[in-house]
């Protein structure tokens, strides 16, 4: 019998993923989710998480709080990409055993694979070749997340795990016009370019690289599916050293045949130019998703749906801000 009483905390609640596990959450019933604010508590400081966690008690626990960034972001800030989301994960994973917290949910992300691993990419290609350089840092700690909870696992018979989630997108997402990811990036610079009327718009790269996308609530609700999953079912799923599973469509295109997507459902009507002098990073990363199929997830929302309510909400977030 589920208890919708049990205490959750959704460390990151205000991001893009940890506000969409907030209303998967809530949309099931469940009505105890503990949130904080980084000004509340800062998850880089563990005598604060540690003050939390012994006087919350939460039972459950999804990792959703981490600093992320597209290529430019990554580049120019490595060092606050390592150490923000190392000590993250290194607090909130060891505190939640301290405080025997029953199960915990940590998102890592499919950069943590190698920049040139075999496509699609299984689970069984982590730590086999060298990462992409332009997001390096940040692999390193999400690679490190999936081996503190498998460590935890192995070391104290913790329930702790991992999922890997393609490149997301959807509302709550970071439209800044620098440090944004491919397709918040892509709206918003497709966007002014149809309301200032320019006659093109370019674009990073060569626009051959192949990206996979999954919608934000897809994800949530991967992550409710694989946090209630029983142990034993998740456990015949994954292995000691190999623990997470991938979460995503299953199906990618090139960045270039993104833009004109992106173009059509904004509507926007000029050229796309590609600038080759900018970095392309990863040629493809496209993940399997064959194991969390097998566990009886599978993405619900189109690609064209989900940038089509991605710019709804885009648009929202413009409104408010004039």
């Amino acid at each position: 019998m589920t208890d919708f009483n049990k205490r959750i905390f959704v460390a990151g609640h205000r991001g893009m993923v940890g506000s969409a596990i907030v209303r998967q959450l809530t949309d099931k019933g469940y009505t105890n989710i503990l949130m904080r604010t980084h000004a509340e508590l800062d998850l880089t400081d563990q005598a604060q998480v540690r003050r939390f966690f012994a006087e919350e008690k939460p039972q459950e626990v999804y990792v959703a709080a981490a600093k992320v960034g597209g290529i430019h972001a990554n580049n120019t800030y490595p060092a606050e990409f390592i150490y923000s989301n190392l000590m993250v994960e290194a607090n909130v994973v060891h505190e939640s055993w301290r405080t025997g917290v029953a199960r915990l949910l940590f998102l890592g992300s499919s950069c943590i694979y190698p920049r040139l691993a075999a496509q699609p990419m299984s689970e069984d290609a982590l730590l086999t070749g060298k990462l992409e350089p332009t997001n390096e840092p940040y692999a390193i700690a999400k690679i490190a997340g999936i081996k503190l909870c498998e460590s935890y696992n192995r070391q104290y018979g913790c329930d702790f795990r991992s999922v890997m989630p393609t490149n997301l997108y959807g509302p709550g997402d970071n439209y800044h016009p620098e440090n944004s990811h491919v397709m918040p990036a892509m709206l918003r610079r497709f966007h002014d370019a149809k309301v200032s009327e320019a006659e093109s718009v370019v674009i990073w790269g060569t626009g051959s690289p192949k990206r996979e996308f999954l919608y934000v609530d897809d994800m949530a609700a991967a992550c409710v599916h694989v946090m209630d999953l029983p142990r034993e079912r998740y456990a015949e799923h994954t292995t000691v050293t190999t623990s997470h599973l991938n979460v995503g469509t299953g199906e990618d295109l090139s960045i270039l045949e993104l833009a004109h997507l992106v173009a059509e459902v904004v509507g926007y009507q000029g050229k796309i130019r590609c600038d080759t002098s900018k970095p392309d990073g990863t040629p493809r990363k496209l993940l399997d998703v064959s194991r969390i199929h097998q566990l009886g997830w599978r993405a619900q929302v189109t690609l064209r749906e989900g940038i089509q309510r991605a710019y709804e909400d885009f648009c929202s977030e413009q409104l408010v801000a004039t």
